[in-house]
């Protein structure tokens, strides 16, 4: 995984036709090859519940020497939500503590994705 896109290929098999939001990290290793996919989190129409603890223990568990974050919109509209925002932030912060970087978040819609890395908001 090398770019945005190599990421919206790889998780968006995974994410794109579900009715609800959810959640999923990649862990990579050293080559940014994928290791493991997860959804941690699954939730409504319009929001999932997510906490750096479920990100990380995936993290951990599996090597990771960076991550990927990807979740999807049911609407399509990849716009972030203020809470996208603000669990980024907080999974940014939780990141550098643990020393396993985000690569990117991606928000998949029909349309496209959004990401916060190519938005200077990672």
């Amino acid at each position: 995984v090398q770019s945005s896109s190599d990421a919206d290929a790889l998780v968006r098999q995974f994410l794109e036709e579900l009715d609800r939001e959810a959640m999923m990290v990649v862990a990579l290793n050293t080559k940014s090859e994928p290791t493991c996919l997860q959804v941690i989190s699954t939730g409504s129409l319009s929001s999932s519940i997510v906490h750096p603890r479920e990100v990380f223990k995936v993290a951990i568990l599996s090597n990771a020497y960076s991550i990927l974050l990807a979740h999807n919109h049911p609407s399509g509209d990849t716009t972030p939500s203020q809470e996208d925002l603000n669990i980024t932030k907080r999974i940014k912060s939780a990141s550098e503590i643990m020393g396993i970087p985000i690569l990117d978040h991606l928000i998949i819609g029909s349309n496209g994705y959004y990401s916060f890395k190519e938005n200077g908001e990672l």
